[in-house]
């Protein structure tokens, strides 16, 4: 699980426009990440192609697995906490 400090370097590239910012994005980009994922999932075993999903068909349930809440929930934690704990310092 490679997430979390891939999230941490992308805050870390992105501090000189604010912790907060770089929180913002690294976990907007492991959240759609993992959305473009449960969509293809979803399509795949639910309903044969995209234009018979409708549009939140990458929002149900059952197109997410642990694995996948996991790789964006915990990566958007570490991020945030950096931010909060480091907002003061920096």
């Amino acid at each position: 699980m490679n997430h979390i400090p891939l999230a941490m370097l992308a805050q870390l590239l992105l501090s000189p426009f604010g912790l907060w910012l770089g929180a913002a994005l690294a976990s907007g980009y492991f959240l759609g990440r993992e959305m473009a994922q449960a969509e293809y999932r979803v399509i795949e075993d639910f309903y044969g192609n995209r234009a018979n999903m409708p549009w939140y068909g990458s929002l149900e349930r059952r197109a997410w697995t642990k694995k996948g809440m996991l790789d964006w929930i915990l990566p958007a934690a570490a991020v945030i906490l950096v931010a909060y704990f480091m907002e003061g310092i920096l």
